[in-house]
């Protein structure tokens, strides 16, 4: 193992027993919210002062042990900076939403969201070990009014046995791993007695907020359960201690693959540097990076966003600087509900009908010959094709290529052109259906 990482314990808690400070019970029940008990561990400045006594401020709770890596003597240290609020939260910005991403618009129950053909986010709690104060679904997370009933939870798994494209869920919240365990359990029980479930997924940050959690009871519990995949959530290199690493290798030895996935943050991780000591030390204790997200559009975020640029720029710096496997996608979450989209710089310069130019990480340019005789797949007449039909409506750019559409027409875009005329001789609409695509109908799905 990787034994040069620190473990940190601030001096309020140094009188602590260690049976207690490794007693993830205690550690959720000894959370930190106001003003009198983080002034216990450290001076607060008059912003984050007049937040923490604000109403109707997203919720505060911080665990004695993440609250004792943030450097005590510096205001804009990276740790502090996520879990601590600040009067700029309480600014608007533009574009801000309070569901920026549209998830419940594609809810079908409670809780589940079915954005993409083969797989959901099955919320399971509202609840976190600390929030993040950046956090996408602040609009139901901290919210114990909010939290999903045993009749939503079954509402969840009705819908998930009656929709067979399903072969993926993704447990998120609020954080899966504050459960009970026993709910938990339940959970996962449920879900694998569904048999087109192929995959579950798990998100969570409390490695992250309280390793101590990742007990070998709990790894032993998940282990039973695979396919299972665990994805953490560390944004700075400041929050890779040698408890989190000792939790990732108990998840490891179970056979748990896991990943990482980071918000990119204005004042925190917005630097090559950083993000290329961040994911060296992930891979170091066998996490392996997966998204650098652009911050969302939420309420209460606007200033950790930076410019989309920058993600591109910190990209630039990590591909060819690092291992392939340590860089992770740039994704920009698209507003209203578009889903991840990747986000990278240009290698492909341009190209012709018989080559391709591209460039490295380095500026070096060279050419790639194209073959001169290629039989292009026809995926027509190819059976695993045939057999493996993607979701009508849902196939996007790939129908076009495939050729089982020819166009995909913005919402409205029939209604605008016909300009509110009549239905005359001349309009017959075999004139503009394609040959050969589909069946013989004029095939094209609208856009929302």
């Amino acid at each position: 193992m990787f034994t040069t990482l620190l473990s940190k314990r601030a001096p309020a808690y140094a009188d602590v027993p260690e049976e207690k400070w490794n007693d993830w019970r205690w550690q959720l029940s000894h959370r930190l919210n106001t003003v009198e008990e983080i002034e216990k561990v450290f001076l607060l400045t008059e912003s984050e002062k007049n937040a923490l006594n604000s109403s109707g401020l997203f919720r505060v709770d911080i665990t004695p042990y993440f609250i004792s890596l943030i450097d005590a003597d510096d205001a804009e240290d990276p740790i502090r900076k996520q879990v601590i609020p600040t009067a700029a939260e309480m600014v608007p910005f533009t574009s801000m939403m309070e569901d920026s991403l549209a998830e419940d618009r594609h809810s079908p129950v409670p809780g589940l969201v079915h954005r993409y053909p083969d797989r959901v986010l099955m919320l399971v709690t509202t609840q976190c070990a600390s929030y993040c104060r950046y956090c996408t679904r602040s609009r139901i997370v901290g919210d114990p009014s909010a939290t999903f009933s045993r009749h939503e939870f079954e509402m969840q798994i009705e819908y998930l046995k009656r929709t067979p494209q399903v072969r993926d869920v993704l447990l998120s919240g609020g954080d899966p791993l504050v459960l009970a365990p026993k709910i938990l359990e339940e959970i996962l029980t449920r879900l694998r007695e569904i048999p087109h479930i192929e995959i579950v997924r798990i998100g969570s940050r409390v490695p992250v907020f309280m390793p101590m959690r990742i007990t070998q009871e709990l790894c032993d519990m998940l282990g039973r359960f695979h396919p299972l995949w665990l994805n953490i959530h560390v944004n700075h290199p400041n929050e890779i201690t040698q408890e989190l690493a000792d939790a990732c290798d108990r998840m490891s030895r179970a056979g748990i693959p896991l990943g990482n996935q980071s918000v990119l943050l204005a004042g925190i991780n917005d630097c090559v540097h950083i993000q290329r000591e961040l994911v060296q030390k992930l891979t170091r204790i066998r996490v392996r990076p997966y998204y650098l997200y652009q911050c969302d559009l939420v309420e209460g975020a606007g200033h950790f966003r930076t410019p989309v640029a920058k993600g591109i720029e910190i990209m630039e710096g990590l591909r060819g600087h690092t291992s392939g496997y340590a860089v992770p996608q740039f994704i920009v979450d698209a507003p209203g509900g578009g889903g991840k989209i990747p986000v990278m710089p240009n290698y492909l310069l341009s190209m012709s009908d018989h080559k391709v130019i591209v460039r490295n990480y380095e500026g070096y340019v060279t050419t790639y010959e194209e073959p001169t005789e290629y039989k292009a797949h026809d995926p027509k007449t190819c059976k695993y094709c045939q057999s493996k039909r993607m979701e009508p409506g849902q196939t996007g750019l790939t129908g076009l290529l495939d050729g089982d559409e020819m166009f995909i027409k913005p919402s409205g875009f029939d209604e605008i052109h016909d300009r509110n005329g009549i239905q005359h001789r001349l309009k017959d609409s075999k004139k503009w259906q394609p040959l050969g695509i589909g069946a013989g109908d004029a095939v094209h799905h609208d856009e929302a």
